[in-house]
């Protein structure tokens, strides 16, 4: 995986704390897209780029976004090599850096900052005007697609509509923790401990999520929101990858009957499937993530029906 340090990149995967628990370093560029005049990042169509992973979860929030606004002519995108190896996220030869040329994604964080510390992680929201990345934490640059693009977007469908923005956030918050982060604090766990708190706060989770959609469609209701996106990106991945994976193994998804259903419900949105790369999911993880997987054999399964029906219509 490895990091800058000062410019300087090192090799190796991160360490856990002395308890053996995973703990995510915390994004750095936090500037934003605005959609009022006068600021230092204006909302323009053609300004700015997106570098993102299929493989990533973080990432995959913003190819949605994107995609689901009906944004993709107004902001280009690169999707990076899901094989991550010693040097980081390298640019895959079919889609190659179109702004620098760059061969690996730290580069890019370099031209930013060339004296740059910490993680290089997708997705990052690149300005072509200022030549520095904007953002690189995948809720903000969701919403400022959202919201502060919208000008631009084809779709008048909002993700963050301004009376649920409070309870979006507060979903977000939720579910971030426990189960966006918690598959990754079970699957990089040091010790059985760490592990079993981590993989049995996870599931508490789920159960909870379990229980509210089975009185409604969404995870604010019955309307459609960036919350279920970002609950949607990490379920998409459990049973194909976080289930054997990452020990995340007391249920499927398939086996809890409303989360399973949701998850199919957002699938089946045609913007959503043709942006869901099973083939880059497992070969990043399987392959990247030798800490968990030192042969790097990538399994030819599971075989899962996303395209079989699904009731929740009955809460529109």
């Amino acid at each position: 995986m490895g990091r800058l340090v000062d410019g300087k990149w090192e090799s190796g995967w991160q360490k856990p704390n002395a308890k053996g628990t995973f703990e995510r370093t915390t994004t750095q560029f936090r500037s934003k897209i605005s959609a009022e005049k006068g600021g230092e990042f204006p909302a323009e169509a053609g300004r700015y780029h997106l570098y993102v992973s299929h493989a990533c979860p973080w990432a995959h929030r913003t190819i949605l976004t994107r995609a689901l606004r009906g944004l993709e002519d107004a902001v280009t995108m690169t999707v990076v090599d899901p094989h991550m190896g010693e040097d980081g996220w390298p640019f895959a030869d079919s889609d190659p850096d179109p702004v620098f040329g760059a061969k690996y994604l730290r580069e890019i964080y370099l031209r930013a900052n060339p004296r740059y510390t910490g993680s290089v992680t997708v997705p990052v929201l690149w300005d072509t005007k200022n030549a520095t990345i904007v953002n690189n934490e995948s809720r903000e640059v969701m919403r400022m697609l959202d919201v502060e693009m919208n000008a631009f977007a084809k779709n008048s469908v909002t993700l963050a509509p301004p009376d649920l923005r409070a309870k979006i956030d507060e979903v977000l918050d939720a579910i971030y923790a426990p189960i966006n982060n918690g598959v990754y604090r079970a699957g990089f766990a040091a010790t059985q401990e760490a592990y079993e708190d981590a993989c049995r706060t996870l599931f508490a989770e789920l159960g909870k999520w379990e229980k509210i959609l089975s009185g409604q469609r969404f995870t604010c209701g019955n309307v459609f929101t960036e919350a279920d996106i970002a609950l949607f990106t990490t379920l998409i991945r459990f049973d194909v990858v976080y289930y054997a994976h990452f020990k995340c193994n007391v249920h499927r998804i398939q086996d809890l009957p409303s989360l399973w259903g949701f998850l199919r419900d957002v699938y089946q949105r045609p913007d959503v499937k043709r942006n869901v790369r099973f083939d880059h999911i497992k070969t990043h993880y399987y392959w990247s993530q030798e800490n968990v997987n030192p042969r790097r054999l990538v399994p030819l399964g599971p075989t899962i029906d996303f395209d079989a029906p699904h009731d929740r219509t009955r809460f529109a």
